[in-house]
């Protein structure tokens, strides 16, 4: 097999914008980020995928609430709304995939698997919201459904708008990692941990219960690569290069960087929180872990990245020039 590689895909870029977020809409991004994973297989790589569901989740629980509100249907909790948005996006990526495969003549079979992920009961985020899910809003909006939802927390996202934020504890164990790892070895391309995982908590006779919160899917892909031995990390996301001085005259995209030069960058607080941050401290965690590399790029990037001609590239250390 090639050497692996493990690539997350944001679920917001699988939502354009608000008025293309039908299941449909979705189903066409997916299908556009598809071709770009495609291309890597053929380029030899053994690949494995994972997702976000921040929009789908908010779609999820708005569906709940207006069957609640109209029909008195029984609410989802937030854990099953995961596990659902778990299994739709990854239908979607896996046939997007497949369908590719096809079109390409390439012999290659692809699995979604719906994938615990282990948390801990004691974790401070359980006690502070800091997750978005769901749509972006005015300030209007957010606080009208404040009025609905008194316990409900809303935060501004890097200035697109107010989004709904969930408990997002940490993520300590991949609950299916044997299957996956049975899979990958078997020459699958795998769908796993969709959403960052079902969160589950592990109790004293060693059974599993689910909780409500959203994992962050950067985290837990981090842990995944960790788990199965992947070499490279790339996650995905809405620029080509990741940038310091983010929106100043001085701003400068990154293109080959050291785990040092990027723990710098943290501390010179050059990472929004919520937004580029937690995919840097999960890059970071990767490598400290024994990975390889971490590439950080938009989707559409992906073969130009993983060939060293487009995206940030964080490495132990650089052993080549600049990438141009």
């Amino acid at each position: 097999m090639g050497k692996l590689v493990i690539v997350a895909i944001g679920g917001n870029s699988l939502v354009k914008d608000n008025g293309r977020d039908s299941v449909q809409d979705q189903y066409e991004a997916v299908c556009e980020t598809a071709v770009n994973i495609v291309d890597m297989v053929e380029e030899g790589f053994n690949v494995v995928v994972t997702h976000g569901n921040g929009p789908q989740v908010g779609f999820g629980l708005r569906r709940s609430e207006i069957a609640n509100e109209i029909a008195s249907m029984p609410p989802m909790p937030l854990v099953n709304c995961v596990a659902d948005t778990q299994g739709g996006i990854g239908y979607q990526i896996q046939q997007a995939l497949t369908n590719e495969f096809a079109k390409r003549g390439i012999n290659k079979k692809v699995a979604t698997v719906i994938t615990q992920v282990e948390v801990s009961s004691d974790d401070p985020n359980f006690k502070n919201p800091t997750k978005p899910v769901g749509s972006f809003f005015t300030i209007k909006q957010a606080e009208e459904m404040k009025k609905e939802h008194p316990d409900w927390v809303f935060v501004e996202d890097s200035g697109r708008g107010y989004r709904r934020v969930v408990p997002s504890p940490k993520p300590i164990d991949i609950v299916e990692k044997d299957a996956i790892k049975s899979l990958i070895e078997s020459g699958y391309v795998v769908i796993a941990v969709g959403g960052g995982g079902i969160p589950v908590v592990k109790t004293g006779d060693n059974t599993y219960v689910g909780v409500d919160a959203v994992i962050d899917k950067d985290f837990a892909t981090s842990l995944l690569a960790k788990q199965i031995n992947a070499e490279t990390l790339i996650i995905t996301t809405g620029v080509s290069r990741v940038c310091i001085n983010f929106g100043k005259p001085n701003q400068k995209a990154l293109d080959k960087i050291t785990v040092n030069e990027t723990k710098q960058y943290v501390l010179e607080n050059h990472f929004a929180p919520g937004s580029m941050l937690p995919k840097i401290e999960a890059s970071l965690s990767f490598l400290e872990n024994n990975g390889s590399r971490v590439i950080i790029t938009n989707p559409e990037s992906l073969k130009k990245a993983i060939n060293e001609k487009a995206g940030t590239h964080i490495l132990k250390q650089l052993l080549g020039h600049n990438l141009t």
